[in-house]
């Protein structure tokens, strides 16, 4: 039984040379030629990969993001390309459609067909590579008063320049430097601490941790929208999400341009969301009491048989009360680092490396097994956010005779599916990574294909076309004669690796002599 499993061995060797250990095997159809292919796609798709080659892979990527756009000395240009004649099709086809169901209301005929079908040509517009939606935002927006709160601070706020860049500063020796940022934010705190766990858990506010946690996103958003009022130009971030000991969300952010320490400590202090939700401060269903469904009218309440309100009922009933209170206020704490970082220097590095030290593995990854401490701390945060609301669709809301948005048969609350109630996330269901959209001129799929493209020339291998109508893709089954054994596909790949790694090693070995050999020409 010591003897090492000869499967195991394999996944050990495939991560050392890169190889994806859980690969998605896929059917590649190709419309011109026929030809049908079964290939391995790697499983690293999100940040959160399954498998610690993707997980390698993708924060490499990730870095080379960060580092490519931080300290950029010019504006990057985001014009969108022109439609192809594919997409044009498309949007002209959906316009005849569009037209075909005006056509079939106006005749009061049923018109699911009709809307089905434009369901999925909105969807192929995507796909096609457009964004948005051709309707542009579905349902106008609901707000309150933007007016800001008494208990915080006002901002100053400066002219708005067409600029992504920040100040320059010339040294008393004529040079110029163009520092950026660093930025690390933290929530409040919810009571002492010792290592990560509270030191008195009955006096330690968990509700309030939980409720933070599930609005932190939202307060990330005012955060930038605060810097950027304040800094008067458009200011660009590479931010990424991980989790403290305590196990509340905190930020790092990288951000392109400098300003007073001090102004962004007044941001921070003015910076808050509200979350005008409605109050849950009453339980109405619990236990074996719940809401029961009926198809025609929703959730009724069991005893009266009283129509639960709707989500948009409920907001409507709080839209009109001048005297509601927001169901929560989100801030930052206190703890506010700013370092200032210029390109090209050790301090860039370290921050790029600790930046993307935890974007490999989720929230939950956080806990230490063997912290029995810990891991009772991490219960009783779960317990707080069982029944907290994480969305306008959360179950949860039956608890308090609200029906969820998009309500449907089978809700209870403390059973919602959403990403904030699962364990490895901790309350926290935003985006790990978030990039503003003109930090560089690439996107993530253009920085993984400039990546590909290099290792392939470097090869010497051909680039196959890249033109995303040509390959349909089809999942294959288990079972499928095609499919060949997980253990063979990776043999495979794990070959292909070694004999990529021993050409690049032999060019890298080759270039090394042309250099030492230039040296010496240059001595002699």
């Amino acid at each position: 039984m010591a003897q090492p499993l000869a499967r195991d061995v394999i996944e050990v060797l495939a991560v050392q040379n890169g190889v994806c250990i859980r690969p998605v095997p896929l059917r590649r159809i190709d419309t011109l030629t026929g030809a049908n292919t079964v290939l391995n796609v790697p499983c690293g798709t999100t940040m959160e990969a399954k498998c610690p080659s993707c997980a390698k892979r993708n924060r490499q990527l990730r870095m080379a993001q960060c580092r490519e756009g931080w300290h950029l000395d010019h504006e990057p240009v985001n014009t969108p390309d022109e439609p192809d004649d594919y997409q044009r099709y498309l949007v002209e086809l959906r316009a005849d459609a569009q037209a075909w169901r005006d056509q079939a209301e106006g005749a009061g005929t049923d018109t699911a067909d009709l809307d089905a079908a434009i369901a999925d040509l909105d969807a192929e517009i995507n796909d096609a590579g457009m964004r948005g939606n051709v309707l542009g935002r579905p349902s106008p927006k609901r707000s309150r008063s933007t007016r800001r709160r008494q208990d915080a601070p006002d901002l100053p706020k400066r002219k708005m320049t067409p600029s992504t860049l920040g100040r320059t500063f010339t040294s008393s020796n004529g040079r110029t430097f163009r520092p950026s940022m660093f930025v690390t934010l933290t929530l409040p705190s919810y009571g002492r601490v010792n290592a990560g766990v509270p030191v008195d858990p009955s006096t330690y506010d968990y509700a309030r941790a939980a409720r933070d946690a599930l609005h932190f996103s939202k307060l990330v958003d005012r955060f930038v929208q605060n810097l950027r009022r304040v800094a008067g130009f458009d200011v660009q971030y590479f931010a990424a999400v991980e989790p403290q000991k305590r196990l509340a969300p905190h930020l790092h952010m990288a951000i392109r341009g400098h300003m007073p320490r001090a102004e962004i400590r007044q941001i921070v202090a003015a910076t808050y969301h509200q979350v005008w939700w409605p109050p849950t401060d009453v339980i109405r269903f619990e236990g074996d009491r719940l809401p029961v469904w009926s198809d025609e009218a929703g959730y009724l309440d069991p005893e009266t048989g009283e129509v639960l309100p709707t989500w948009d009922e409920a907001l409507d009933q709080l839209g009109q009360d001048n005297d509601a209170e927001p169901l929560h206020v989100v801030r930052f704490g206190d703890q506010v680092d700013v370092q200032g970082v210029l390109a090209g220097t050790t301090d860039a590095d370290t921050c790029i490396q600790y930046l993307s030290k935890y974007l490999t593995k989720s929230i939950g990854d956080a806990l230490d097994p063997d912290n029995l401490a810990q891991r009772a701390h991490a219960e009783r945060f779960a317990n707080a956010l069982r029944f907290e609301p994480c969305s306008p669709t959360c179950p949860n809301w039956l608890r308090y005779g609200v029906q969820p948005k998009q309500a449907k048969a089978g809700m209870a609350p403390g059973r919602c599916k959403g990403k904030a109630h699962k364990p490895d996330h901790l309350g926290y269901a935003g985006r790990r990574v978030l990039v503003s959209r003109k930090w560089s001129n690439k996107t993530l799929t253009e920085h993984k294909h400039d990546r590909r493209t290099w290792v392939l020339e470097a090869l010497g291998l051909p680039d196959e076309p890249t033109d995303p109508h040509r390959y349909t893709w089809r999942p294959v089954k288990p079972g499928d004669p095609d499919l060949e054994p997980i253990g063979v596909r990776l043999l495979r790949d794990i070959a292909e690796r070694q004999r990529w790694r021993n050409h690049m090693n032999q060019l890298q070995a080759e270039a090394d002599g042309q250099d030492f050999s230039a040296t010496e020409g240059r001595a002699a």
